[in-house]
């Protein structure tokens, strides 16, 4: 049983005519009665019953064409898809992201890649982690993923692509704000907001400390960087963040953010299952994305 196989027989049930179809494929009548008599001896059943006029098809044969005409629109309408996401003109990418990545990171990329194929659907899966952004696609739920670059799942490959310098974020009346960078262990007396719990970023931060044996000691918890940098701005405690694009706090500001240049940079960028197996749009939208990054 053949895609020709059954692409001939659908189109001899709605024809109810051989020759017809024969005309219309630029074939033999017998060519097109191989076609049918193929699918009648791998089913085991008549499939066509000749009339006076043509042919129609049996109980069997209204069944198979229900399955072959259905499985037949699918597969075209899929083929289309493929082929205008080949040619870049409709398609969908699916990207999972963190709650503060498309502000900070995609912003100016996505507005760019909208401008170049307004017809194709960004769909965003907003995850609480870069692990459930991974694990989003490992699964095959997103294309791409813009993560905080760390341990991996199996089958993802990840792209540093973004480097995020630490910075203590601090009220700009708190004696700790006059200064030009702070070491790690002046850190040891601050009123520490806590970073995501698991998160990459609190994970990567813990390590560091704890390595050269400074304990925080925490005065509250937040979902995600902007809130800690908002609760730091309303002075209820010091945030020690990666600085990321778009926070610009200088000279007048509420809040500074302080170098901490004994914390290694945090990387960002991308991670999808395999890049030579994406599609061409979701390689366009992942390097609009990172020709628009914004300067840090």
């Amino acid at each position: 049983m053949t895609l020709d196989d059954l692409r001939v027989f659908v189109a001899v049930c709605e024809a109810e005519n051989l020759s017809a179809v024969a005309r219309d494929m630029s074939c033999s009548q017998s060519a097109v009665s191989q076609h049918v008599k193929r699918l009648e001896k791998e089913t085991g059943l008549v499939l066509l019953e000749r009339r006076p006029r043509g042919v129609a098809a049996t109980g069997a044969g209204r069944i198979l064409y229900q399955a072959a005409a259905e499985g037949l629109g699918g597969l075209g309408t899929a083929l289309r898809r493929m082929d205008d996401m080949r040619r870049g003109v409709g398609g969908t990418v699916r990207i999972a992201t963190g709650a503060t990545t498309v502000r900070h990171f995609m912003a100016q990329g996505v507005a760019a890649f909208r401008t170049r194929h307004p017809e194709v659907s960004l769909a965003f899966e907003t995850a609480a982690s870069s692990r459930r952004c991974l694990e989003a696609v490992q699964t095959r739920q997103a294309d791409l993923a813009w993560v905080t670059i760390g341990p991996s799942l199996d089958g993802v490959e990840q792209r540093p692509s973004y480097e995020m310098p630490w910075v203590l974020a601090v009220r700009s009346d708190d004696p700790l704000s006059y200064r030009e960078s702070i070491t790690l262990d002046q850190l040891a007396g601050i009123s520490h907001i806590e970073l995501p719990q698991h998160s990459t970023s609190r994970v990567h931060l813990e390590s560091r400390l704890q390595h050269h044996g400074v304990r925080l000691v925490s005065t509250a918890s937040v979902a995600d960087w902007d809130t800690a940098l908002l609760l730091a701005e309303l002075g209820l405690g010091h945030a020690v963040l990666p600085a990321l694009p778009g926070w610009s706090y200088g000279p007048g500001s509420i809040v500074r953010l302080v170098p901490i240049p004994d914390l290694p940079p945090l990387a960002a960028g991308w991670a999808v299952r395999r890049w030579d197996a994406l599609s061409p749009l979701a390689i366009e939208f992942a390097e609009t994305v990172l020709e628009h990054l914004p300067a840090r």
